[in-house]
């Protein structure tokens, strides 16, 4: 457990400058890395370049930017400025997000993300290389080829020197082919609601199927799983935060005919649960779906409990491969929350 370090999330709806404001408290507490997730929010980037203006030594993770919402050298250059003004400390994570959000908030299409995420790793790489940019892949051509365009387009490459050519990047996958092709082609890894005692069972294969394929170059696969955290022996209720996230991932982020979450959980052995859990959340009761969540699934990826009830969670972490615990401690009072993440820091 020595080698997992602390992450977390903030929070993209609301009271994102008070949380910065006390960031060099967790810091201290012992907190390594922060993700800033994009979902139809403000943009994580202008939020990420404010952290690193008032942080020094916090690694710095957009989780994630979707691959449909700028063109893949954008993104290259979007990660390289990034790790400029962090001085370093950036990571890309990167994701498909579904079709509610591209196609209904972005009016792009949606379709072939597996493929669209590899070659936007490929050109992103070819950018921070400083090579000049050609890219003849399925879904992007650089430059346009002739007959499109102008004709005009040529390679170019990127003008600035980046701090690094290998800034890591991270995707989030839960179906099987994008779990492997996330375990060949990239640093890092984000799973969604992780539950290690299973983890083998349903991401096992397409994990040996991507690291098989894996460059050595890139290292060992970061393994980056969310955990609710919250330490003593009367905080249990607490364990009822997570019934309306989940109840809108497994019924609503998306439709009965395509919703990757939904999918998951039945993975997990509960699809009679999620199926109630999603007809209730289409049908407009979101309360009654969020009461219908499981609290073993509730209990099973969360560090919530007795100390030694989370002592005996992060052995199950770190046996399922995990080396970056994403929390996010749930208390009353700020102090009390960075004193969890050094509870959390003592127990590694």
């Amino acid at each position: 457990m020595a080698s997992m370090r602390i992450g977390m999330p903030l929070n993209y709806s609301g009271g994102f400058k008070e949380i910065v404001g006390e960031l060099l408290d967790y810091e201290h507490a012992g907190l390594e890395i922060v993700f800033v997730p994009e979902a139809y929010s403000f943009d994580a980037i202008s939020q990420l370049g404010f952290i690193a203006a008032r942080t020094e030594r916090l690694q710095l993770a957009a989780g994630i930017l979707q691959i449909y919402t700028r063109t893949p050298s954008l993104t290259a250059m979007t990660a390289a400025g990034m790790d400029y003004v962090s001085d370093g400390r950036f990571s890309l994570g990167i994701g498909a997000s579904g079709p509610q959000v591209i196609e209904g908030f972005h009016g792009v299409r949606y379709d072939a993300p597996l493929g669209r995420t590899r070659e936007l790793v490929e050109i992103c790489r070819k950018v921070w290389r400083r090579e000049k940019l050609v890219h003849n892949g399925r879904h992007y051509q650089i430059p346009l080829p002739e007959g499109e365009g102008t004709g005009l387009g040529k390679p170019l490459k990127l003008i600035n020197q980046p701090v690094r050519e290998r800034i890591p990047i991270f995707i989030a996958a839960i179906g099987p082919k994008n779990v492997a092709m996330t375990a060949e082609i990239a640093e890092g890894w984000e799973p969604f609601f992780f539950q290690p005692e299973l983890a083998a069972e349903v991401w096992g294969p397409s994990l040996a199927e991507g690291k098989a394929k894996r460059d050595p170059a890139l290292g060992e696969l970061d393994v980056v799983a969310a955990a609710m955290l919250a330490i003593g022996d009367d905080v249990e209720p607490v364990l009822d935060w997570l019934r309306p996230m989940l109840a809108l991932y497994i019924g609503g982020m998306g439709a009965r005919s395509k919703n990757f979450y939904f999918n998951l959980a039945c993975r997990y052995g509960y699809e009679p649960e999620a199926t109630t859990i999603q007809n209730l959340y289409l049908d407009g009761r979101k309360d009654e779906a969020a009461a219908a969540v499981p609290i073993e699934l509730i209990r099973s990826i969360s560090l919530v409990g007795p100390i030694e009830h989370v002592k005996d969670r992060l052995a199950a972490y770190a046996d399922a491969g995990v080396t970056t615990l994403n929390v996010t401690p749930m208390a009353s009072t700020h102090l009390e929350r960075v004193r969890l993440v050094e509870q959390l820091r003592t127990l590694l």
